[in-house]
């Protein structure tokens, strides 16, 4: 049959038209800043004016010439350590919990849930109040108990903490991950175990764990872009996200800062092309590592 371009624009036309709107967006907000800001990396720049500077942004980077940057990224990694395995096995047990065929449990899946759907911003102001050292519902149980108020996001000592355990409320997230992965589970499986004698704990490291592995995959390689680029701070902790003594500066508010803050757009591009490659580097490893991960199709 010969090919007709007119044919062949007129049935996917409508598909064209369809996607449009994705495509613009990507286009304008995603892959022409992308762009810019690898060419502005290579300029000291506020976005307006602009000198060449080669390599020198990169140079300052891995030479670690600014001084906030080994705290920085001491901060990021101790976030990234902690937070991910925290939130990856609270969330993981939650689930199991809630995966149990119990009257009613459908409710608790849903009040679980309700954090992840408040925007950040709200959820960041909200936690501001709840740890407010004179007011804050935390201290005031805290005192009922007869237990010192705590200096939670105002005290480099437990700001940390504070920011760890408020992570762990949006824990439904992953919960809801967790139980679309467990649906996928034969029945059969657990059935034939109990045949065998095989008790809960059994079949929970037996089956449930190795079959769950490729979403325990995916949310190790979704946490781990997420925290490492993590800016919520600046929210609710003080002196512009970094908090006291800049015990909450991370890598994420750092290039914030330089780039909307100070003006210096070069070099906060050339941070952020930085986390790029590193997160790429992170990925890359963790594909090239994953015979862990257990698919249906394996024999």
């Amino acid at each position: 049959m010969k090919f007709s371009a007119k044919t062949f624009v007129k049935k996917n036309i409508n598909g064209w038209l369809f996607n449009l709107p994705l495509f613009i967006g990507l286009l304008v907000f995603t892959a022409i800043p992308m762009v810019m800001s690898l060419l502005y990396s290579f300029y000291e720049t506020d976005g307006i004016t602009a000198i060449p500077v080669g390599f020198a942004n990169y140079i300052r980077i891995f030479t670690l010439h600014d001084s906030q940057l080994p705290r920085i990224l001491l901060n990021t990694i101790i976030y990234t350590l902690i937070s991910i395995p925290l939130n990856l096995v609270l969330s993981y047990l939650l689930a199991v919990l809630l995966n149990t065929k119990v009257k009613g449990l459908g409710i608790f899946r849903v009040v679980y849930y309700l954090p992840v759907i408040i925007p950040g911003v709200v959820a960041g102001l909200l936690w501001k109040d709840i740890y407010d050292n004179t007011y804050g519902i935390f201290n005031k149980i805290l005192s009922f108990f007869g237990i010192a108020p705590q200096t939670w996001f105002s005290d480099a000592k437990t700001a940390m903490a504070s920011l760890l355990l408020m992570n762990v409320w949006g824990i439904g997230g992953g919960m809801i991950l967790w139980l679309s992965a467990f649906k996928n589970i034969p029945a059969q499986l657990y059935e034939s175990a109990k045949l065998d004698g095989a008790g809960p704990i059994r079949r929970f490291l037996h089956i449930t764990i190795p079959l769950s592995t490729p979403m325990i995959f995916f949310n190790v390689i979704t946490s781990i872009i997420g925290t490492l680029q993590y800016n919520g701070t600046l929210t609710f902790a003080g002196r512009a996200g970094r908090g006291p003594d800049d015990s909450l500066y991370m890598y994420g508010v750092k290039i914030y800062n330089e780039a909307f803050v100070r003006s210096n757009v070069g070099y906060g591009s050339a941070l952020s092309w930085v986390l790029l490659i590193v997160v790429g580097l992170i990925t890359l490893v963790l594909f090239k590592t994953s015979k862990w991960v257990f698919y249906g199709e394996d024999s």
